[in-house]
Parts: structure tokens; C-alpha cells; sequence
């Protein structure tokens, strides 16, 4: 059962110069600061509030909602207020404000803590550094198949690119190969039919000075996959009996492993062990949202106790030396888990989102939620602003690579790079190398 919101303060503000910042649940949730007269960024549909939102979490009409953070800048000179989840990575509360007679009212569904500063950024940052985390490790340089590539990427694609980095002389690290090596989600181990040898492939990365890299949803399965065919036992249920459902992405109604299985958590682990043996080094884990719904699981946990062992599984699999970037992945519960993380929705070659709305792929919601989320690079992580585009089809490129290149987080191409221009190869190449 949802608990009661309880009053927390009441706040005077200046109607025309007041700012409120609402933290999203996860990477892609619109977070940023509005005006208090500005509607704050809501889903479109039902499937993107499960996919992209707080799951089972509505805002009422007029009202700003931050998921375990939510800043006020009173607009008329007094100190920046924020309340904040007492206990990040184990409950993180709703914070409500709305505004009436030109008073703030905010009221919280769980513990909380209040924290003062002058400017939002800042404010959240200083909470962040009080959190006492380690300093995060530097990020490697990146180039990605998906943005250019999808899930249609092939073998050949990743050699081609592998002998562009050496052609442009670009200053790669990583070669991650991305969503569409594998056969189906869940059956992580068994290649498509565009891909011949994982292992062999990252050798051939290896040998040319570079680290491998792959991506995975770890949490996701596709209920067209061997593993929900075989071991139904292994997915989370809802109380009704049937499977809890992450929403519905890549033509099908997807399935939640259930880590606290030992069956399901030991493939797990063979997955990301074999993955490590063959030469990966370099993990991006995406669409981790799935691991923290609620549903009926083999261990009598709560869903964000849950969700933190399953990372936890991962990290111990890729061991310490692997680098691990999040994506899709429940903000606050991921404190002290990852060395990089997404702190935004998808970009795209276009600017405007489909339907608006602020939590799907688009420029515009990468650099609205990227920039409001500045305050977590270097303090919870090494923040991920999603990967540079800089080929001639990309609308407003140039924008898009200063955004990139303001945010100093991981820098990460996704071109085909014999496509890029002169401009493209120069930006791509500075960006990469830091100068």
C-alpha cells in the first residue's frame, strides 16, 4: 500500500522568479528545473510510464513531484531548500510541492532529510558529496555501434570500424558492440545470425590495442526466449500469478529475471563470467528500471534490495578491474554501484521527442535532463551524456557535440566513421581526446 504524504514545509516564494527541480526516477525520467507557472515534463502513455517513469507512480495536475530529490528556489533572495531521501539506495520517497497563495507546500511519502544552499546546482551537488563516495575512476574513450547501426549491427560493421579507428587515427579505447549480437533478450550467450564469434571478435579488438566492449539488459527477458521458455520459474510474478510486465519494447511485452532465484542468479553470473573470460572488459548493463518493479519474487525482498543484489551479482562476475556504466538504471538506488552512469534519455538524430514527450529518444530531453543532472558528474559517478553523433545526417550536429563536450563526462562516438565529414573526423577526434 502507497503511504500517506506528509507536510514538510511551507515555503514563501516570488511567483515569477521561484524554480522548482523535480529528480527523476531513473535515466531517462525528465529531471530539471521549471518555473512554477511551466507544466513539468509527464508521460505520454501508459507504456512509457512503466518503461521510462516511476512505475505505478501518477502526479496530480499542478503539482511537482521529485523522486528522493526535489530543490526550491524561493525566487526572492533566501536560501535554495531541498529535501532528500533519508536512505537513497533503500527507499527513495515521492516529494511533492504545489503552490497556493504564493506559499510552497511540500509534503513527502517517506523519511526525508533538508539540506540549504545558494543555487540548485549546487545544492544537489553538496548533498551528493555528502554521501562520502569514492571518487570515480576516469571513464575510457568509446565508440558504440548503436546509433548508427541499431540492432541490425553485423560482425563486419565492428571490423570496418575497427580499421576506421586506425585510418582517422581516433583515440578510441573501447569498442562496445551494442544491442543486436544476440539472439534474443535473456538468451544472452547465443548469438544472431549476424555475428560468428564473440570471443573472436574481441581478440581482434584486443589485438589492435583496444578494450572490448558489449552491451546487455540483464534484467529484461523477451518471452519469445529459451530461457522463458525453460525456466518460467526464473521470472518475476505479479501477485495476480502471472509475470510482472516491464513494458513493452522491441515488438514484444517483456519479462523480469528474477535474481534472487539461484538458478536465475547463477546463469547470470555464467553470463557475465563467460563474457569476462572471452575478453570483455568494458560492460554497458541498460534497461536495469526492470530490476527494481515491484512483483513476486523467490526471496521474500523489497524490489530496491533486490535490484542492488543484482548489480552487485554483475560487479562481482566482470570483477573490479571491468568498468561498468549504467543505463535505464533507478538513479538514488544506484549510489556506490557503477563507475559510469546514463543521466539522460536517449539523444537521436533529430531534436523534438515523439509525442513530446521528454523520456524518449530526442536532442532536446538529452540535453534538458543531462544538463539538470551535471551536479552527479564526479561525485556518484562519472556521468554518460549519451554518445556524440557528428556524421552530416544529424540535425543540429554542432549543438549536439557542445552539449556533449560541456558536460567533460564519457565521451563516446557512434558513427560509422567512414561516413564522417572533415568536420566530423576533427570534432569526433578532439572530443575523444580531451583537448
Amino acid at each position: 500500500m502507497p503511504h500517506p504524504f506528509t507536510p514538510l514545509a511551507s515555503v514563501p516564494v516570488d511567483l515569477r522568479h521561484a524554480r522548482v527541480h523535480e529528480e527523476g526516477w531513473q535515466s531517462w525520467s525528465p529531471s530539471g528545473a521549471y518555473a512554477l507557472g511551466t507544466a513539468p515534463h509527464r508521460p505520454a502513455n501508459a507504456n512509457w510510464a512503466t518503461v521510462c517513469y516511476r512505475p505505478g507512480v501518477t502526479v496530480p495536475a499542478g503539482v511537482f513531484q521529485g523522486e528522493g530529490l526535489l530543490a526550491l528556489d524561493p525566487g526572492d533572495g533566501s536560501p535554495v531548500r531541498l529535501w532528500a531521501a533519508a536512505e537513497p539506495t533503500r527507499e527513495v520517497p515521492s516529494i511533492r510541492l504545489a503552490v497556493r497563495d504564493g506559499i510552497a507546500e511540500v509534503a513527502a511519502d517517506g523519511p526525508v532529510k533538508e539540506w540549504t544552499g545558494d543555487a540548485i546546482q549546487s545544492v544537489l551537488g553538496d548533498w551528493a558529496a555528502g554521501l562520502g563516495s569514492a571518487a570515480p575512476r576516469p571513464a575510457p574513450t568509446v565508440w558504440c555501434s548503436w546509433y548508427e547501426y541499431f540492432t541490425e549491427v553485423t560482425e563486419d560493421d565492428i571490423h570496418e570500424n575497427l580499421r576506421a579507428m586506425d585510418t582517422l587515427d581516433l583515440p578510441v579505447d573501447v569498442v562496445q558492440i551494442d544491442d543486436g549480437y544476440q539472439r534474443a533478450l535473456g538468451d544472452w550467450l547465443t548469438l544472431s545470425g549476424r555475428f560468428r564469434s564473440r570471443a573472436a571478435i574481441a581478440g581482434k579488438i584486443r589485438s589492435r590495442g583496444r578494450r572490448a566492449g558489449i552491451w546487455t539488459a540483464p534484467f529484461l527477458v523477451d518471452p519469445a526466449s529459451e530461457l522463458a521458455a525453460e525456466h518460467p520459474d526464473w521470472l518475476v510474478r505479479d501477485t495476480a500469478g502471472g509475470f510482472t510486465h516491464a513494458g513493452r519494447n522491441w515488438g514484444h511485452d517483456l519479462r523480469v529475471l528474477d535474481t534472487t532465484h539461484p538458478d536465475a542468479a547463477a546463469y547470470l553470473t555464467e553470463v557475465f563470467t563467460t563474457l569476462r573470460a572471452e575478453g570483455y572488459d568494458y560492460f554497458k548493463v541498460d534497461f536495469l528500471y526492470a530490476g527494481a518493479l515491484d512483483g513476486v519474487r523467490h526471496a521474500d525482498v523489497d524490489p530496491l534490495t533486490a535490484y542492488r543484489s543484482g548489480i552487485e551479482l554483475i560487479r562481482e562476475a566482470i570483477g573490479p578491474e571491468s568498468y561498468l556504466l549504467g543505463c535505464g538504471a533507478p538513479i538514488l538506488p544506484s549510489i556506490g554501484l557503477f563507475d559510469a552512469m546514463r543521466v539522460s534519455p536517449d539523444t537521436a538524430p533529430h531534436r523534438r521527442p515523439e509525442a513530446d514527450d521528454y523520456s524518449q529518444p530526442g536532442q532536446d530531453p538529452a540535453e534538458f535532463t543531462g544538463a539538470a543532472r551535471q551536479w552527479q558528474h564526479g561525485r556518484l559517478w562519472i556521468n554518460d551524456p549519451d554518445c556524440l553523433m557528428a556524421r552530416p545526417a544529424v540535425e543540429t550536429r554542432e549543438r549536439w557535440a557542445a552539449h556533449v563536450e560541456s558536460t567533460g563526462g564519457l565521451m563516446a562516438s557512434s558513427d560509422r566513421l567512414l561516413s564522417l565529414d572533415e568536420w566530423g573526423v576533427e570534432t569526433t577526434r578532439r572530443l575523444l581526446s580531451g583537448a
